[in-house]
């Protein structure tokens, strides 16, 4: 097996180390702990208050979820980034990093490790940017700069889920079953819980959830295409990975002289049979031309010739 396809098999292995899929989900749910571990220590504190919640809220969680107020965005704008991971609810997190298990495997499935975050990240990325312009200048959606903010991996997952669907709407899931159902079915499964959950929201999640699944969308769109929105990702962290991987091959050598020819030594030597014609054509040249004209191969066949008279 090549240096490459080692690589390759061992980022797309469940539970190595180089797993997209694994380090999305221990992402977002050891973030959740931290935030837990927090919230424990909020309540403990000021439990008699009766106002753990709004404290903790405001000291702790807004630092990590995205506002509806761009004013206040301006403020922290790494929590464009940080939001699509940040949750604080138990039964959300449960449910998206299950959506996120089921839908990313077969990503993965289909395309390798290499899609998975790029899709994750541009799905939530258009998610905060649709809250955004929906909460500031839609004024169906005018009370959500007051309402909480939103966060967690929702628009990432539904990125996900139809960009599956998009690839592959005939991929059959649990075949021992009738020989399986397609993808697609259990697409419409996830859209409908995800549309019962949000039916009474009116913080702007919907929005943010519909350009999830549209970003979703126009990333297979442009893969079909040979365009990879993800590939200035992938490089990046190849670099990064590079500079820390003793077991790269160095720049300017191949992976052959790096891997398997480090000895000073040749591997092999090339060694010819000796035969009697190749000893008769070898004393004809002596006599023609003098023993100083044969190459060292020649003189060699004939020192082993003599020694095996």
């Amino acid at each position: 097996m090549s240096y490459k396809e080692k690589e390759y098999r061992q980022r797309l292995s469940l539970g190595q180390r180089s797993n997209t899929l694994v380090l999305l989900i221990s992402i977002n749910v050891i973030l959740y702990i931290v935030l837990a571990f927090i919230y424990a220590f909020f309540y403990m504190q000021y439990k008699d208050s009766g106002n753990t919640d709004v404290r903790f809220n405001n000291s702790v969680l807004s630092w990590f979820t995205l506002p509806g107020s761009l004013g206040k965005l301006a403020t922290r704008p790494w929590t464009l980034i940080t939001h699509m991971f940040a949750d604080n609810r138990l039964w959300p997190v449960i449910g998206n990093m299950l959506w996120l298990w089921m839908f990313g495997y077969i990503l993965q499935d289909l395309t390798g490790n290499r899609k998975l975050f790029p899709i994750y990240f541009y799905g939530a990325l258009a998610g905060a940017i649709a809250f955004l312009a929906a909460v500031n200048l839609i004024d169906n959606y005018s009370a959500a700069k007051i309402a909480p903010p939103i966060l967690g991996a929702s628009s990432g997952v539904m990125a996900i889920a139809i960009a599956v669907t998009t690839l592959s709407p005939g991929y059959r899931i649990f075949p021992m079953i009738n020989g399986g159902f397609p993808i697609w079915i259990l697409t419409v499964l996830y859209l409908a819980v995800d549309v019962a959950l949000l039916a009474a929201d009116n913080s702007g999640q919907q929005v943010a959830h519909i350009a999830g699944g549209i970003t979703g969308f126009l990333f297979i769109h442009s893969y079909k295409k040979g365009i990879d929105w993800g590939g200035w990702m992938n490089n990046f962290y190849d670099w990064v990975n590079d500079l820390f991987n003793p077991e790269k091959p160095k720049k300017g050598k191949s992976i052959r002289q790096e891997l398997f020819y480090k000895s000073p030594t040749k591997p092999y030597q090339k060694k010819s049979n000796v035969t009697q014609q190749r000893v008769d054509e070898i004393l004809d040249k002596i006599n023609q031309n003098g023993y100083d004209s044969l190459t060292d191969e020649e003189k060699e066949l004939l020192k082993k010739a003599s020694r095996d008279i």
